[in-house]
């Protein structure tokens, strides 16, 4: 990015660029430090065959229910 397309954005989308970045480097140094907690675990076949139909039901347009209404049945809001 130049100097000029940073000196053209506005502050809200500055900030949400910094945001970005920021998050970006602390979660690549978090795992460079502490590593992946799962690796060398063994996946589970009922976990398997979970995330596959989660896959497939995404896949096929099925996004399950909008975080408003999970919010509201449990009483969040």
């Amino acid at each position: 990015m130049t100097a000029d397309k940073v000196a053209q954005m506005t502050q809200s989308e500055l900030r949400d660029l910094l945001e970005t970045v920021v998050e970006t480097t602390v979660e690549r140094k978090l795992l460079e430090i502490l590593g992946d907690p799962d690796e060398g675990l063994e996946l589970r076949e009922a976990v398997k065959a979970r995330l596959l139909r989660q896959r497939k039901a995404v896949a096929s347009g099925d996004y399950g229910q909008p975080l408003e209404d999970i919010v509201t049945d449990l009483g969040l809001k």
